[in-house]
């Protein structure tokens, strides 16, 4: 189990961004609970209102919003682990998530390709994340693996599968991987069960976590609840990476931005403990602000590394696991 080192660690230094004082983060708490009891995020499926409701919180089905009170969130929090492990498929490749431990997986999702013999600008194919999946595992410091692109010559929907067999059959590490919705979850349910030797060794070691992202502002699709409920169902972890654009799908400023996103991925949390107590949960930003002069995400910006490094302070005050971009 590799147990890597830890940056911002106050006993022994290391170098740290602290956007936030300790009081500053308890506000964007405070501001997140109020959000969460009086605005209420929409929630798309029936059944994941029926666990809420089931759970303690407050469901309006004429508008299908969902509101939380503050107990019940702070409850789930709880409950989550503050440790997650993030097994391989051999035990040489395990890693361990937690405190301020520091570790590095590439960035997903490729959709467009410089093929590195033809010099073509191309959509990716299943074959590129193959070969993807090679380079990643042999890389000693990217100590997990995240789909890193999509099969553009595979239907979308079986997508999720093909970039699940091509990556899971070309790196040992540990996968972050978004199934896109609830058939192609089980079925790479199924095929980890097949690699693990049953379902119980898989759920001993689920080397796998699936990927899912809330929708900004304040909604969490039914493909974004199914993903969650069969990840806590079936003992596997769900990495919830919150995409909320600053300036024009939350606001502007940073610290509300963050209150919002934090808004989404607790509902999502909450709604993983009801349906397991104890599930892992990993608490991720992809959030940046949006460009409003050409109108696209500024994934390279300044802000977006503040923003991230407040995502890792606030999921540290919480006890989380963490997973945020770098820019």
């Amino acid at each position: 189990m590799k147990r890597p080192c830890k940056a911002g660690k106050v006993s022994s230094g290391g170098f740290s961004l602290n956007v936030f004082s300790e009081d500053e983060l308890h506000e964007i708490h405070l501001g997140t609970l109020e959000i969460l009891k009086d605005t209420g995020v929409f929630v798309e499926s029936e059944e994941a209102r029926q666990i809420f409701k089931d759970g303690g919180a407050r469901i309006n089905e004429e508008n299908r919003v969902v509101t939380f009170p503050p107990y019940l969130v702070e409850k789930c929090i709880r409950s989550a682990p503050e440790t997650f492990h993030a097994y391989g498929r051999i035990p040489e490749s395990d890693v361990v998530l937690e405190g301020k431990r520091v570790t590095f997986t590439n960035f997903g999702e490729g959709i467009m390709f410089v093929d590195p013999y033809t010099g073509e600008h191309r959509k990716t194919t299943k074959k590129d994340i193959e070969m993807a999946a090679r380079v990643i595992d042999y890389l000693d410091h990217v100590e997990t693996y995240e789909r890193c692109m999509l099969s553009h010559d595979r239907h979308h929907s079986v997508q999720a599968l093909h970039n699940a067999e091509a990556s899971l059959t070309n790196t040992t590490k540990h996968h972050w991987l978004g199934p896109v919705d609830r058939y192609q979850c089980r079925k790479i349910i199924e095929i980890c069960w097949a690699i693990a030797g049953g379902e119980e060794k898989f759920r001993e070691r689920p080397f796998l976590t699936f990927v899912t992202c809330p929708i900004s502002p304040l909604r969490l699709s039914s493909h974004h609840c199914e993903i969650i409920i069969e990840a806590a169902r079936n003992g596997m972890g769900v990495n919830c990476i919150a995409m909320a654009m600053s300036g024009g799908s939350s606001p502007i400023h940073i610290a509300g931005t963050l209150v919002q996103q934090n808004a989404e991925l607790l509902a999502s949390l909450v709604l993983g403990q009801l349906v397991q107590e104890g599930a892992s949960f990993i608490y991720a930003s992809s959030t940046c602000p949006l460009d409003m002069k050409n109108a696209t995400a500024s994934v390279g910006s300044p802000e977006t590394g503040i923003i991230n490094a407040g995502v890792a302070q606030i999921a540290n005050y919480y006890n989380l696991p963490s997973f945020a971009a770098g820019g």
